[in-house]
């Protein structure tokens, strides 16, 4: 059996966390689609064990979750029933925390946007943190009963809540766009927040990241995820190049460094080593 050898495989995995999609990722490294999506699974698999294991025990002070939506095969209402009921179509969402200080991707899970998800989430959100957070969160009520199972009041916990209004210009009806951010409020629930930490600013930012550089998360267009598995492997793949390859703007270091997990930068080669 043909082996891809290591200068391919760096290409190959180059070219998916720069944002290229699957074809796009074959026909510029010359080789075959089957193989960028087996190097992508293989490589997914062992990043997001990676992390798993070594995202624990994190001494971050102030965290921001969010959602992004995506979508696997179709949306929900294009998709047929059954294939929506097997989880094989329809509406994905990404659930990420973000530490507000050294820009870490603490974690991440994919599925619906429901309270089971959330439970799930923020439970492990829990479990890699050292002590005592800041928590803001968005105004998605599933959060509420998640956080005070998990921290119970063991946590500062706030909301932020952006108020949307309609595109007024009528050169834009009709076109894809959000409705313009008229105001937020900041609610207190649980212990006692920073007023001024109360922000989803560095999480949201993250989602423009993460539909930059995962060419499925483009939005109409048709690079949408065909299978969920792959769909997974993408996100794994791209928070291990984001927490622990790529140099931060700002900080001029990884947020894997920042947040004292490694002692340097790591190259697509080290990647590629996790790789059993």
């Amino acid at each position: 059996m043909n082996k891809t050898n290591i200068e391919k495989r760096v290409q190959i995995l180059r070219c998916l966390v720069d944002g290229n999609s699957i074809r796009a990722t074959a026909r510029i490294c010359d080789v075959a689609i089957n193989t960028v999506v087996k190097l992508l699974c293989d490589a997914g698999r062992a990043c997001a064990d990676y992390q798993n294991k070594k995202l624990n025990d994190l001494s971050c002070k102030r965290v921001q979750c969010d959602e992004i939506w995506s979508f696997i095969y179709a949306k929900d209402k294009n998709a047929s029933p059954k294939m929506v009921r097997q989880g094989k179509a329809g509406d994905v969402w990404t659930w990420t925390a973000i530490c507000a200080d050294s820009k870490l991707a603490i974690c991440w899970e994919v599925g619906p946007r429901d309270a089971r998800m959330a439970y799930e989430f923020i439970h492990n959100l829990k479990g890699r943190l050292r002590s005592r957070v800041q928590l803001t969160t968005d105004g998605l009520k599933v959060y509420l009963n998640a956080i005070e199972n998990a921290f119970g009041s063991d946590i500062d916990y706030a909301l932020l809540i952006k108020m949307y209004g309609n595109v007024q210009d009528s050169k834009d009806s009709g076109k894809y766009s959000p409705g313009m951010c008229t105001g937020s409020r900041m609610y207190s629930v649980t212990g006692n927040p920073e007023y001024k930490h109360i922000s989803t600013s560095f999480v949201e930012r993250n989602n423009l990241t993460m539909r930059m550089n995962m060419r499925r998360f483009t939005r109409l267009t048709n690079a949408f995820s065909k299978k969920l598995e792959n769909h997974v492997h993408a996100v794994s793949l791209h928070f291990m190049y984001y927490n622990f390859c790529r140099i931060h703007q700002s900080l001029r270091i990884t947020p894997a460094m920042a947040a004292g997990v490694t002692d340097h930068v790591w190259e697509i080669e080290d990647v590629i080593a996790l790789i059993k």
